[in-house]
């Protein structure tokens, strides 16, 4: 297999008579004026889909979609062009109505590419070409089959298959190239379960940057006992109590919730903007201690991880909060020049027609010392949050409303029953500081995060151990 830079080059630039030269050509259109940052984004994108409901395939699609976008910066402002179609004379007319946004004089040219090569975090690999489109309608029929045999009570099944094949090239004003090949196939399972009258649902589901091979018996099985366990507990499910209470969440996806009430409050451009509830508050204490919350873009086939971003940065590792004090922000190229920051591999977009901006990848909070049934163990009354469902989220004052989608009455130390309807509200940054234990047992979500910010919405990872926290949060309950 051909290296990614040489793949890209082939198959985007010299497929659409395109080439490295000709995009520095018109980078130097920008650079015949005074700007401080420009780039040329090109964008191909394969995706497929497959959904199955009611033991037959409900709908099935293919779309390839390709362009380019064309930015450039001048201090906090940007202009930005793009096109759906790829080619010289797209670029060079986005390239020509960009440009006004610099002054005139002190032009910069463009040298010769200096290829910038990202880790190999993921494989180059085409998932739509892994199977044919008869093996990936039997894996539905079999996800189909595991969960009506699972137990008599499922009574309908429905599930999903999408897989994206996504290659980019990049080239910058200060001559530094790019380019990259994302993978990614996500498998859904949704159950419905009936005892009596009553109705309830379950799902799961996950993916990553990998092949369709990953779905092999053992994980498609885990997906399905996952769907109709979570079922057939909430068959069981009494009204949840209101009040303010201890509330446990579990580990994995419940930090959806890190996410979205802290995680953006760390996003540089809000920071910059002093819009976020954690602008200058480098160095204070935002958390409990032992809370270390981290972004890390290079974790191996991880949804949220990436090669390079979107403006061609090696991600990594960048440590927000340690042992409870905040210590870094997220940052793309423009919001850490005009902070005075280093970047972080945080440049991202949803496509070539987006401006990219600081994003989250893959954000979780570290290990602790206690174990799960350790922290169950401990408490009086409370609610036990396995998994989430949906929730909003306000920046600026932290404010949160999640629901969860299983949930457990815990009292004298043990659960005693489901719940549902429970809503859990509180204050992002200040639950962080009521944090009481942390477990052992941090791990991301199974693959199925995404991030919305500004209409753009990307793949992410989220993650964390089980959490005790003991003030700060309400539990809204719900009637059945």
């Amino acid at each position: 297999m051909l290296p990614i830079y040489s793949t890209v080059q082939r198959d985007l630039l010299e497929a659409n008579h395109l080439s490295p030269e000709a995009l520095m050509r018109s980078l130097n259109i920008i650079g015949g004026r005074q700007v401080d940052y420009a780039d040329i984004y090109c964008q191909r994108t394969a995706y497929e889909s497959w959904h199955l409901e009611e033991g037959m395939v409900k709908s099935g699609s293919f779309q390839i979609d390709q362009g380019v976008g064309v930015r450039a910066v001048s201090g906090d402002k940007t202009a930005f062009a793009y096109a759906d179609s790829l080619n010289a004379e797209a670029v060079e007319r986005a390239a020509q109505a960009v440009r006004i946004i610099g002054a005139a004089g002190q032009s910069k040219s463009v040298g010769m590419p200096q290829v910038q090569h990202g880790k190999a975090v993921h494989a180059a690999v085409d998932p739509i070409a892994d199977l044919a489109s008869a093996e990936k309608v039997a894996l539905l029929h079999k996800v189909e089959a595991l969960a009506k045999a699972a137990d008599p009570r499922i009574v309908q099944v429905m599930a999903g298959l999408t897989c994206e094949y996504d290659m980019i090239y990049l080239a910058r004003l200060d001559g530094k190239h790019a380019a990259d090949i994302r993978p990614m196939v996500r498998l859904n399972v949704s159950v419905i379960a009936k005892q009596g009258e009553r109705r309830e649902q379950g799902s799961a589901g996950g993916g990553g940057r990998y092949s369709l091979a990953e779905f092999d018996e053992h994980k498609i099985r885990y997906f399905v006992d996952e769907a109709v366990k979570q079922a057939l507990t909430n068959l069981e499910s009494r009204p949840a109590p209101a009040g303010e209470m201890t509330v446990v969440l579990g580990s994995g996806w419940p930090g959806v919730l890190l996410h979205e009430a802290v995680g953006h409050g760390l996003e540089g451009d809000f920071n910059r903007k002093e819009t976020s509830v954690f602008s200058g508050k480098i160095g204070e204490r935002v958390a409990a201690k032992g809370v270390t919350v981290v972004d890390q873009g290079d974790i191996a086939d991880k949804r949220g991880s990436l090669n390079i971003d979107d403006e061609g940065n090696p991600t990594g590792r960048t440590v927000l909060i340690e042992d409870g004090i905040l210590v870094g922000y997220m940052q793309d190229e423009t919001n850490a020049r005009l902070m005075g920051s280093s970047v972080t591999g945080n440049g991202r977009r949803e496509s070539y027609s987006a401006v990219p901006m600081p994003r989250m990848t893959n954000t979780f909070m570290e290990n602790g010392s206690y174990a799960p049934e350790e922290i169950i163990a401990s408490i009086d009354k409370g609610i036990y949050a396995v998994n989430f469902g949906g929730g909003q989220v306000d920046i600026t004052s932290g404010k949160f409303v999640f629901s969860a989608s299983e949930a457990w009455w815990v009292e004298g130390g043990k659960l005693q029953y489901p719940v549902k309807g429970a809503t859990i509200i509180g204050n992002g940054p200040e639950v962080l500081k009521h944090v009481s234990m942390i477990g052992n047992d941090s791990k991301l979500d199974s693959g199925v995060g995404v991030c919305g910010k500004e209409g753009q919405s990307i793949p992410v990872g989220v993650g964390q151990p089980t959490l005790r926290i003991d003030a700060g949060l309400t539990v809204g309950g719900s009637e059945l």
